[in-house]
């Protein structure tokens, strides 16, 4: 039996009463300690978002030598791969099995609908700060949000389902789905849908790593569990002039305070409350002396939606806020909204298999319940055309108690949740609905 798979266990008494058989796809602990050491080496080179062309070429590599065939994304950075039930044996090392001319046409006449397995490959520009061998090489580089795990754990699946394939115990086809540019606005999510990555494909899953949750375990929530998010930018101009005089001047400070204080609170009466719609300004700039009134002045901040609805009619309401402020202080505006992302909103059926899966493995206390995030997350872009879900996965060593965040410096996983993340994603693919 190959290396990459643990044997089946035979069937006992749980069958009969009614309990779940044990799945085949456990991660061996020689797999275990590839992927521990694939993960420490994307670790130490994190790349941006497009810039991805090492971890690509990483990625490329193993999954060739799987017998597989990768095809790198339009833009050099990223790749798919395609797993169809009986996958030949390759011919000799490196070599690679052709597969279907179309992956439409591989689903057609697979028993079930294709299964996409979402990784997103880049990292973030903040220093690393943590003390351990595996830090970034790269200054003001570091993967502090997991990215590096969520990639590591779709390679392994993609290893371990290979071998099920030619063991003919795969019945689904799967792709795996190597994305670039999460981190960056509108996200490498929305280019991958344009190049055709969904085509095929029946429903799409993914993990996103969560420090408030013990590794072992994962989070899950059937309907939203991210938000939306926007960036804008707003510039205020006008006549300046003496402070002596503010009556022959557009006052631009003023008019910049009152942006920052009554748009927030107009759009509190204008929106939901349920809709969690939210302004926040980070940054604000204006003038340079303290007896001149300026001719300019600069407004930025995150417009944040819990609500798919409300986020679509947003810019309209937002638009209409800062203009009526504006204007009463005569400033002219000119507004930069730069469209984000939609909430992700977990198809219930997708999270419920999810679910299913991930008791197939390790009980029905491996998975706890998970609240929407004011976070955004380019998954989003893929669930307005196929239906699926995001999962969070627990990457807290047990029983410690303080929690490094997301995007910070320090932040860093528990390298169990790597098997855990293979093995449930192996489990779903097996469960093959």
């Amino acid at each position: 039996m190959n290396e990459l798979l643990s044997p089946a266990p035979e069937v006992d008494a749980r069958e009969s009463a009614g309990v779940l058989p044990e799945l085949p796809g456990r991660v061996t602990e020689s797999l275990r300690r590839e992927l521990t050491a694939f993960r420490r080496d994307l670790h130490m080179h994190p790349e941006l978002g497009h810039q991805e062309f090492r971890t690509t070429s990483a990625l490329k590599t193993r999954l060739e030598r799987a017998g597989l065939r990768p095809r790198v994304l339009p833009l050099g950075t990223g790749l798919i791969c395609d797993i169809h039930p009986g996958l030949a044996e390759p011919a000799g090392p490196g070599a690679a099995t052709a597969p279907p001319t179309s992956a439409s046409a591989a689903s057609a006449a697979a028993p079930a609908p294709m299964l996409a397995l979402r990784a997103d490959i880049d990292a973030l520009p903040i220093p690393d700060t943590k003390d351990v061998p595996y830090r970034s090489t790269v200054p003001d580089r570091a993967h502090a949000c997991g990215h590096d795990v969520h990639t590591t754990v779709v390679l392994g699946a993609g290893l371990v389902l290979a071998e099920l394939a030619r063991a003919g115990a795969l019945p689904r086809p799967v792709r795996l789905l190597f994305q670039p540019a999460e981190e960056v606005l509108p996200g490498g999510a929305a280019e991958v849908v344009e190049w055709g990555g969904l085509e095929g494909v029946g429903s799409i899953v993914a993990l996103h790593c969560d420090p408030k949750v013990d590794a072992g375990r994962i989070g899950l929530r059937a309907g939203p569990i991210t938000s939306a998010c926007d960036r804008l930018e707003v510039a205020l101009s006008g006549a300046g002039g003496h402070t002596a005089r503010p009556h022959l001047t557009t006052d631009l400070v003023t008019a910049a305070a009152k942006l920052v204080t009554e748009v927030p609170a107009l759009l509190a009466r204008r929106v939901d409350a349920r809709s969690g719609l939210a302004l926040t300004w980070g940054r604000i700039e204006s003038g340079h002396a303290c007896n001149v009134i300026p001719q300019r002045a600069e407004l930025s901040g995150t417009l944040r939606c819990l609500d798919l609805p409300a986020w679509r009619e947003a810019p309209d309401l937002v638009h209409a806020a800062i203009d009526e402020v504006a204007a009463l202080y005569r400033a002219k505006c000119e507004l930069n909204h730069v469209r984000g992302v939609p909430p992700v909103v977990n198809e219930p059926s997708v999270t419920a298999m999810l679910r299913e899966a991930m008791t197939a493995r390790a009980g029905a206390g491996s998975v706890e319940s998970t609240e929407q995030s004011l976070g955004g997350e380019d998954f989003s872009w893929y669930l307005e055309h196929v239906p699926g879900a995001m999962a969070r996965l627990g990457v807290r060593p047990p029983g410690e108690r303080r929690s490094r965040d997301l995007h910070q410096g320090d932040f860093d996983a528990d390298e169990s949740a790597i098997t855990t993340g293979v093995e449930l994603f192996t489990a779903l693919a097996l469960l093959g609905r």
